[in-house]
């Protein structure tokens, strides 16, 4: 007999499976050998009717596809399964439902293609006893209920909007955070100068101060004792209007005696300059 191209025959004798028959001329002993099965080796469209599949966020989906797959093993498709075809889009259906239970509702919609690969290798890995390959799976339709899809998608635009705001907050506590430091610094470098200037004019007055007493002797010298004395009295005057206790020394009125007292430690500082 003739074997038709891109068919085998598997043939048994006296019930048991003797060989595969390849295309081409084949001889069989009449009685004896008989052919079992015909294998088509041709890839094969299988239709997979639509179904309903729930997905990770329980959102429950009307999916259809086709399957493509070819008899790799013409020996395991017969004895290894009662009928091929119908045991592979089974097993197409039963993948497809456990692969988008795995994936949320957008992914599935996004996800087309990444989805039908898993689907093809794990019919693959299932069929493989069977004798036949998968070689792709095709979705063609999917149909999510109107009302949930909406409901997700609002759900998504509140969920984005949250994010947003606490992004806007976020970053708007952190540039108030940074002005108050640069204010800080600010504040503390201009007090820091202030000091600066203050000591730098007190430094230069003291300066000028001696060199005064340096050119004009004991004048210079009376200058200042005036001036310590009018600070003094001064002074006491401001503490007995800002309180109303006071601790003063024994000989307030004796101002002339804390003028020589004063002059006394100046002149002594004078001294020690004058050695040095």
């Amino acid at each position: 007999m003739f074997v038709p191209q891109a068919s085998v025959y598997v043939v048994e004798r006296f019930g048991k499976f003797h060989k595969v028959l390849e295309p081409g001329l084949a001889i069989l002993i009449p009685f004896i050998d008989r052919i079992k099965y015909v294998q088509s080796l041709k890839e094969n469209a299988v239709e997979i009717p639509t179904q309903s599949a729930i997905t990770q966020d329980n959102v429950t989906l009307e999916i259809d596809g086709v399957l493509y797959y070819r008899i790799e093993d013409p020996y395991k498709a017969s004895y290894g399964v009662e009928n091929a075809e119908f045991a592979v889009s089974q097993l197409a259906q039963t993948t497809m439902r456990a692969e988008i239970g795995q994936l949320t509702l957008d992914r599935t919609l996004a996800e087309r293609t990444q989805l039908n690969h898993n689907i093809v290798n794990a019919i693959n890995t299932a069929a493989f006893d069977w004798g036949i390959k998968c070689l792709r799976y095709e979705i063609r339709d999917v149909h999510p209920p109107e009302n949930k899809r909406a409901e997700i998608l609002e759900s998504e635009g509140s969920r984005q909007a949250a994010i947003n705001v606490a992004e806007g907050r976020k970053q708007s506590l952190i540039l108030e955070s940074e002005a108050e430091k640069a204010t800080q610094i600010n504040l503390a470098e201009g007090e820091a100068e202030s000091i600066r200037l203050k000591a730098l004019a007190s430094a230069q007055a003291i300066a000028e101060v001696s060199n005064a007493i340096k050119q004009h002797g004991d004048s210079a010298q009376d200058a200042v004792s005036l001036s310590i004395a009018e600070k003094y009295i001064e002074s006491f005057g401001k503490i007995a209007k800002e309180g109303t206790t006071v601790v003063v020394p024994s000989n307030v009125g004796d101002a002339a005696g804390m003028v020589t007292q004063l002059m006394a430690v100046f002149d002594s500082v004078k001294k020690r300059e004058k050695k040095e």
